[in-house]
């Protein structure tokens, strides 16, 4: 089964035969245990210190459909390599046009994400004031903004709605989580741990979404809620705003709350705060092991991973696209 791998040391990637060979290096560039990974058990590689590797490893990378996704010293994402898209298709890719042209059509599916998101958003905040935790005023803000997005006429209308729900969301991080403070959204760069581990959970959803785009017919470069931009995978952005409060916040609040990780897993650089390299080990390993959870799907009758739910989701879109069935955004039901 192919799985996803982290490489945090810096260092250079290889081919022996049919294996990825990684010689990572410490810090004063000596060499450390080389690791090897069979190219079949590889789905993508995910990278966070400086990689050298020549064209030859990534023609084997893209003959193999594996991606590689980087991230900088202070955790953003930064790009991908994406091998050559094997499930092109014409019809799809004129469709998923028309629908972005059209303003209507248009506005019909960014609709459908922010009630997605913000249905997942209020699910997450019931569970929480359902244990005990006074989260009702956010609650009633976000019923009121939720209210408001079928009346949109304009995309841009539709965003500033969507940041007033995530707004009065994050407004009750600092009721949910336990002894650590918020403050606001912090982004470029993150002032505090929930803002650097919000930051660093929402790069690695987007990506989760950019890998099962790529194995659909869709184009992850035309978008709907987010404008589509040069150099970046917007429809992502699109997909992933459903899933955070799943994949991400889920997570944070329960590691938090834990003590999975507390407040000397972080350091303060240069205005900025930052995980420690253990601690976000640690956080991809939770992140990880969520999206190798299943449930019983209900329309499928059968047990689905929540990695597997965004590839569906993903079908549902082009089911929209082609006219098939209307898009109806995954919705929390626990």
């Amino acid at each position: 089964m192919k799985k996803s791998f982290y490489l945090f040391n810096p260092g250079r990637l290889s081919r022996k035969d049919n294996t990825l060979c990684f010689q990572p290096v410490d810090e004063e560039g000596n060499d450390l245990q080389p690791r090897y990974l069979p190219i079949e058990t590889v789905d993508n590689l995910y990278c966070f210190g400086s990689l050298d590797a020549n064209s030859a490893l990534y023609n084997f990378l893209g003959k193999n459909q594996v991606a590689v996704h980087f991230f900088d010293y202070y955790e953003h994402y930064t790009g991908s390599f994406m091998p050559k898209e094997y499930l092109l298709a014409g019809k799809m890719q004129v469709e998923q046009t028309r629908h972005y042209l059209s303003e209507k059509k248009r506005q019909v599916i960014a609709n459908k994400f922010v009630e997605g998101a913000s249905f997942n958003i209020s699910k997450n905040l019931a569970y929480y004031s359902n244990r005990g935790k006074d989260v009702s005023l956010s609650i009633a803000r976000i019923e009121n903004y939720h209210a408001l997005i079928g009346q949109t006429l304009k995309v841009n209308e539709l965003m500033g709605i969507e940041g007033n729900i995530r707004q009065a969301y994050y407004d009750s991080f600092d009721v949910i989580i336990n002894d650590f403070e918020m403050g606001g959204r912090s982004k470029q760069p993150p002032k505090n741990e929930i803002n650097a581990l919000i930051s660093f959970g929402n790069m690695l959803c987007y990506t989760v979404c950019l890998d099962q785009i790529y194995h659909t017919q869709l184009n992850p470069t035309i978008s709907f809620l987010h404008e589509p931009g040069a150099r970046r995978f917007s429809l992502a952005l699109d997909l992933a705003e459903i899933f955070k409060p799943l994949l991400v916040d889920r997570t944070i609040f329960s590691m938090l709350n834990k003590k999975q990780i507390q407040a000397t897993d972080f350091r303060q650089e240069l205005n900025r705060c930052v995980l420690k390299e253990g601690a976000r080990k640690m956080f991809v390993k939770t992140f990880e092991e969520r999206l190798k959870e299943t449930f019983k799907h209900r329309s499928l009758g059968r047990s689905v991973s929540y990695k597997h739910l965004v590839k569906l989701e993903c079908y549902k879109l082009q089911k929209h696209l082609l006219g098939i069935e209307d898009y109806k955004p995954f919705r929390m039901m626990w």
